[in-house]
């Protein structure tokens, strides 16, 4: 290893090589990192001024209603994305990176960044999949060599370098499962999430992680003989 762990992650990444899986797929938000990065890189697009100011008047209240109940995960995790039509897609994702690196990375989970590169080492195909827009998780991505190919995230059509209000995925839930069913095209030996939005995920899984778990997901992992892992904080 790189680098000094504990017991506990150690044996925790030991654990997942010896199945010696061939494919690996990786919710994102609180799995990968501690915290959510689509809110945060939301929240700092408000107020950095990056969207137009009915975009921004809008945005506040929709996330407030999503936060109380009252919007749906997928609608919400969609609008996020397609709040940017019209801008230039190298822009958002350059906004992206400058978040996600002087914000993030000091959040990733360093246990997860090392078991990632020692299945990628290993032969083993590694995917992100998750509902935060994909420009965050393309940012994100590069700290964990995970090919840009192999990102399934929120995600809208872009034309002519702009971003479109045309939705092409939100990969949460059922969402999940079925973007890996039709884009990947094959079981996953392993899966790691951390919230009851990749519970669908996991039961597809030759094994299944919980990984920081959230109590919603945690309580579904004891009960199916998932395994939970709490990762280690510097």
């Amino acid at each position: 290893m790189t680098r000094n762990f504990s017991a506990k992650a150690t044996t925790f990444i030991n654990t997942v090589l010896r199945l010696h899986p061939r494919l690996a797929v990786f919710d994102c938000d609180g799995t990968l990192w501690a915290g959510d990065a689509g809110e945060g890189f939301f929240d700092w697009e408000l107020t950095q001024g990056s969207v137009s100011d009915g975009i921004a008047r809008w945005a506040r209240p929709r996330y407030a209603d999503y936060k109380a109940g009252k919007v749906d995960e997928e609608i919400m995790c969609g609008e996020m994305v397609t709040m940017h039509r019209g801008l230039s897609e190298a822009e958002v994702l350059r906004a992206a990176q400058e978040y996600f690196d002087g914000t993030f990375t000091a959040n990733i989970f360093p246990e997860m960044r090392e078991l990632i590169a020692r299945l990628q080492r290993s032969g083993c195909e590694v995917w992100a999949v998750s509902s935060t827009n994909e420009w965050i998780i393309r940012a994100a991505a590069r700290h964990f060599s995970i090919d840009q190919r192999k990102i399934l995230a929120a995600a809208a059509a872009v034309e002519n370098g702009r971003v479109t209000g045309r939705l092409i995925r939100v990969p949460s839930g059922e969402g999940k499962r079925r973007v890996i069913r039709e884009l990947i095209g094959r079981t996953p030996d392993a899966a790691f999430g951390n919230s009851r939005w990749d519970v669908e995920m996991l039961e597809m899984a030759g094994a299944a992680y919980a990984v920081n778990a959230n109590s919603d997901l945690k309580q579904t992992a004891a009960a199916r003989g998932w395994t939970i892992y709490q990762p280690d904080r510097d």
